[in-house]
């Protein structure tokens, strides 16, 4: 299917579900009566910005190096800060849920697509932190390599932050597909992630492998922004 077709059937899907969150929201907890914020104040970035060689350690090894070139991992970022109130400083828990689609034609070993897959692959995960104190802290997930050569680069991503009663307190969407507008809610939107190809083929695929960072090598890189999750 050509771009400019696939852009075209994108750009007709104008029936987008708002995102609810405002940048900055406070709410206020039914059972504690206490006020949680939150505000993201670096918004994750889209394409190769995304795409950063990991960090490696030399030592002893029966096998040996098996990849003699870098390869570079996809590290989806956000930092946001968090108040305190007069009783608490710290929030009991926030929930980050993550909606990330990978381009097909940016896939760096897999320009031909000879595999025919979908032109975009949907990924999402959700990570909860706990006990997180006023001020600044990070929040990130990533997926290692191999989703960047085959699937290709993050071009829409869309965030939730909810407390642990379910309540939004911060969000958003950024995109440079055209058809799907930044602060838009893409992932609910039945006829974006149910699109059709030409061919009858659907137009995104779902898959799976997007982690969090602690699961990975990149929980050694400053490991005091991130706050503890729970398992």
């Amino acid at each position: 299917m050509k771009k400019s077709l696939l852009l075209t059937t994108f750009a007709a899907l104008v029936a987008f579900s708002a995102f609810a969150a405002k940048p900055a929201r406070t709410k206020d907890s039914a059972s504690s009566g206490r006020k949680e914020t939150v505000r993201i104040v670096q918004e994750p970035r889209l394409g190769m910005q995304t795409c950063l060689l990991a960090p490696s350690i030399s030592g002893p090894t029966l096998v040996g190096q098996c990849y003699k070139k870098p390869r570079r991992w996809i590290v989806l970022e956000t930092k946001y800060e968090t108040y305190g109130t007069e009783k608490s400083r710290f929030i009991d828990q926030l929930t980050f849920t993550w909606h990330v689609l990978l381009d097909t034609k940016s896939a760096t070993e897999n320009k031909g697509n000879d595999e025919g897959l979908a032109p975009y692959s949907y990924f999402t995960t959700a990570t909860t932190y706990a006990n997180i104190p006023a001020g600044a802290h990070a929040a990130s997930v990533v997926l290692p390599p191999s989703y960047l050569e085959r699937y290709g680069s993050p071009k829409a991503i869309g965030l939730e932050i909810t407390n642990k009663e379910g309540d939004m307190l911060a969000g958003g969407c950024w995109s440079e597909i055209k058809g799907i507008e930044s602060r838009k809610k893409f992932w609910e939107n039945a006829e974006i992630m149910g699109a059709s190809q030409a061919n009858g083929k659907p137009m995104i695929e779902r898959r799976q492998g997007l982690i969090d960072r602690s699961k990975s090598i990149w929980a050694l890189v400053f490991p005091n922004d991130y706050e503890a999750t729970v398992q």
